[in-house]
């Protein structure tokens, strides 16, 4: 199928992240479609907070709403397979004798946007757009600018396509992140991701925190909470959105 310009295919996992990167993306393109992956991930949550995120931003927008297309989820077990990280098995978060923390699963980006390259491919979609940052972000090297580029070149060559990776929150801070979100969808979108996404990587529902729910201390929620207080000091100093 001959991809559309105006489509995109969006890594959307339940997160403050893909679910600004889901706005970003409903505000540009006509026809947008959704996929997440099930990687036996101990915050699997994420993935019954995806539904929900799904609906309430179609019920945010009626532009949104007739913008966004079907939402496609896969089973990957390999990960596990593979062996242990923080993010597949029950094991202490650290840092590592690599200098990256345990919660590195190596390869899970690389593999996800492979898939969602063919994805978009079977489906006519040009862009893919993802939540990849370097800017905040816990070291992760397949969630850098250079990485971005060279994937996008290898699945081009490999599909014999002209897909576009996109990734709209590459140079931005969480602040920055939480300023976007206000802009496209104000105070609505933001409480929205305040309230329904999820981050913590100990999958943690129970105690909602000013910046949402979590467990305060694992490496996802110390980005999104600093982010807040950033963001929030910045509106209230009459900087921020």
């Amino acid at each position: 199928m001959e991809p559309t310009a105006d489509s995109a295919l969006v890594v959307f996992s339940g997160g403050q992240d893909s679910a600004t990167c889901l706005a970003w993306t409903l505000s540009r393109f006509g026809r947008v479609e959704t996929i997440g992956f099930d990687y036996g991930q101990r915050h699997a949550v994420e993935l019954s907070c995806r539904a929900e995120v799904l609906a309430r931003l179609r019920a945010l927008s009626p532009l949104w709403d007739g913008r966004l297309g079907p939402d496609t989820l896969l089973t990957l077990d390999v990960f596990q397979q593979l062996g242990e990280t923080a993010l597949t098995h029950d094991v202490e978060i650290a840092m590592t004798a690599s200098g990256l923390p345990s919660t590195f699963v190596p390869g899970r980006n690389l593999i996800f946007l492979t898939l969602a390259a063919a994805q978009a491919y079977r489906r006519g979609i040009k862009h893919i757009v993802t939540g990849v940052c370097e800017t905040d972000f816990s070291g992760y090297p397949d969630c850098r600018d250079d990485t971005m580029k060279a994937l996008q070149i290898a699945v081009n060559l490999g599909l014999q396509a002209r897909l576009v990776i996109e990734t709209p929150l590459m140079w931005l801070t969480k602040a920055e992140t939480w300023t976007l979100a206000h802009s496209l969808g104000g105070e609505a979108l933001v409480e929205l991701i305040l309230e329904h996404t999820h981050t913590c990587y100990q999958g943690r529902r129970g105690t909602r925190h000013a910046w949402g729910h979590g467990c305060g201390t694992c490496p996802a929620c110390t980005l999104r909470a600093a982010g807040w207080e950033q963001y929030r000091g910045r509106a209230s100093g009459g900087q921020g959105a």
